[in-house]
């Protein structure tokens, strides 16, 4: 009996965490892309966070999700006629058509920590519904009842049909050959 009661007591003293679910606060969050030339220049915007979720032990990270609205493509390095082109462009089926392809989305299939705050990430990415599993770094910091989470995501995106200028698809492009690889800049900012 006493040994009942013992373990009783322990297991009051010593709760099992379980994760918690942070909101992204889609206003506070941002993802900035940046696309270059194979020979030189390029182009840089952003793109809106529609949804998202941490999943979060204690100031560890367990998990989450998060979608990215496709129609929100904006170009911020031009200004007039030219942005309005090159977003347009971006839109259109050349690239990631929007009108199709409302979103993107991430999920978390695996976290492994490399130091206090610090993981490499692996997920599931789908741009265009094709859906590839990508591995990044990622920094994140837990302060009361907010959680901010900093990625940069290289994605090759040949991957998911976006081949548009791509010297590995297409001769003969010179310097207007646009690189495979583009990157997102993403701040996740989380509430639970």
């Amino acid at each position: 009996m006493l040994n009942v009661l013992l373990l009783a007591i322990g297991l009051n003293l010593n709760p099992v965490e379980t994760n918690t679910t942070y909101e992204t606060n889609v206003s506070e969050s941002s993802v900035v892309w940046t696309a270059t030339k194979v020979v030189s220049g390029g182009h840089t915007g952003t793109v809106k966070i529609a949804k998202g979720s941490l999943e979060i032990e204690g100031s560890e990270l367990k998990g989450g999700s998060f979608e990215i609205d496709m129609t929100s493509i904006a170009n911020t390095d031009i200004e007039g006629e030219w942005r309005a082109k090159l977003e347009g462009h971006l839109k259109s089926d050349d690239f990631f058509a929007v009108e199709t392809y409302k979103t993107a989305a991430f999920k978390i299939t695996d976290v492994k920590s490399t130091a206090k705050g610090k993981y490499n990430v692996t997920g599931d990415l789908t741009i265009k519904g094709k859906t590839e599993s990508v591995t990044f770094p990622t920094e994140l910091t837990v302060k009361g009842n907010k959680a901010t989470a900093t990625a940069k995501i290289t994605i090759d995106r040949t991957k998911y049909d976006v081949r548009y200028g791509s010297p590995s698809f297409f001769d003969d492009l010179g310097d207007k050959a646009i690189s495979n690889e583009f990157t997102l800049d993403i701040s996740l900012i989380a509430t639970k």
